[in-house]
């Protein structure tokens, strides 16, 4: 019986082999010319980009952070130092500059961090990874000063008084009563202390990294390990009141960014702790994405998995170029068959957003890079526009596929 099944079944096979043979040389061509077609347009693209900062700077007014730019009314939107943003543009200057050198983009990069750094003793949010980090992480990377070290440090005192021993998280939006709330988007913020133990040899900074991260994990994740946004806890014993969303479609809903953020967040934390936990997580969160089955082919999401409308509905240019990033480093720490596929989708989505339709001309979008970002829909705020996380987390993926 077992020899009359393997002569059947090799005689099949014969039968189909040219035509999987033929699918698997198409696949294969497809995936060269994704991977050629990348290579040949990035330095092309790193260069308009470094264009468009450079228009971009010249219509800042001083003092004020690029947000985004309302085409409608050729108006650019600013923010104040404050803003949880206000560390995307100099980052974004930095990794420009490192790649391209431009004395005219560095100088102003230099321009700003000189007004930035007031906020390293900034109590009032949780975002100073966002804010100091992507800008003064990037400087002291590139040019170690003391300076930039003392900005660093007086960051992560900050970020960490925001650290709560009850929960096991630092607080993301301050609310009143025993409401405690925590977002998926802090675990962006944790990359800064990580960082402060490393250049201080105080453990106490790793320690909260830690113990944020594990209690996010047990909290935040549902068993297919899409996250939800917000976490509201009892800060007097730390138990979970609810779960919800904010900037999603809805409570049990998975918003494209969110995922983004996790997916990122646990893969820095396996490279920060090499704790196979977190390994583990940043594979079943990449898993969800990639399996999820309103993944568009060009692998840029919708600005939520289950949106209503799909696929009638808005794309996040944002939530792409975060999760082309982040899969760009987790496929250094994962088995060859992972790293191919993680490799083989950060490349379709950067060619997919750097080709017409999301990247913009020059000259054009307010001097931004990215087209098609969303903020926040529910709020009808910075919807389908540029926004300067989407530029920085595109340009960081870029130099990532580069370098890689």
């Amino acid at each position: 019986m077992k020899t009359q099944f393997t002569n059947l079944f090799i005689k099949k096979f014969t039968k189909y082999q040219p035509f999987l043979l033929l699918a698997i040389l198409i696949a294969t061509a497809s995936s060269c010319t994704t991977e050629k077609a990348l290579d040949n347009n990035l330095d092309t693209t790193l260069n308009l980009a470094s264009k468009q900062y450079s228009y971009l700077m010249r219509k800042l007014p001083e003092g004020k952070y690029p947000k985004t730019y309302n085409a409608k009314n050729d108006k650019l939107e600013t923010s104040g130092s404050g803003w949880w943003c206000s560390g995307f543009y100099p980052g974004t200057l930095l990794y420009l500059n490192e790649v391209i050198p431009n004395d005219a983009l560095k100088n102003e990069a230099d321009r700003v961090l000189e007004d930035l750094k007031k906020e390293q003793y900034n109590t009032s949010t949780h975002d100073l990874g966002f804010m100091m980090y992507c800008s003064f992480g990037n400087a002291y990377r590139l040019n170690p000063k003391p300076e930039y070290e003392e900005v660093l440090m007086n960051s992560a005192k900050s970020l960490a008084s925001r650290f709560n021993k009850t929960v096991g998280c630092i607080k993301s939006w301050d609310s009143p009563g025993d409401n405690y709330l925590v977002i998926i988007d802090n675990m962006m913020n944790l990359e800064l202390l990580f960082w402060a133990t490393k250049h201080s040899g105080d453990s106490t900074y790793y320690k909260i990294a830690v113990t944020h991260a594990n209690t996010t994990m047990k909290n935040h994740f549902r068993k297919d390990y899409s996250s939800y946004h917000v976490v509201n806890y009892n800060v007097n014993d730390g138990s979970v009141k609810k779960k919800r969303t904010a900037q999603g479609a809805s409570d049990e809903s998975a918003w494209a960014r969110g995922q983004a953020w996790g997916l990122y967040g646990y893969t820095v934390m396996y490279r920060e702790t090499k704790e196979k936990k977190y390994l583990d997580q940043a594979v079943h969160i990449a898993e969800f994405i990639l399996n999820n089955p309103n993944l568009p082919k060009d692998k840029i999401p919708y600005w939520d998995f289950n949106a209503p409308g799909i696929p009638n509905t808005l794309r996040d240019s944002s939530a792409g170029a975060i999760m082309a990033s982040a899969l760009l480093e987790l496929q250094n720490y994962v088995d060859a068959e992972k790293s191919e596929r993680y490799l083989k989708t950060a490349q379709t989505m950067l060619t997919t957003l750097t080709s017409s339709e999301y990247l913009a001309e020059e000259g054009t979008n307010g001097g931004f890079i990215l087209k098609h970002g969303v903020g926040h829909i529910p709020e009808n705020t910075e919807v389908d526009v540029p926004l300067t996380y989407g530029d920085y987390y595109l340009v960081e993926a870029l130099l990532r596929y580069k370098n890689r």
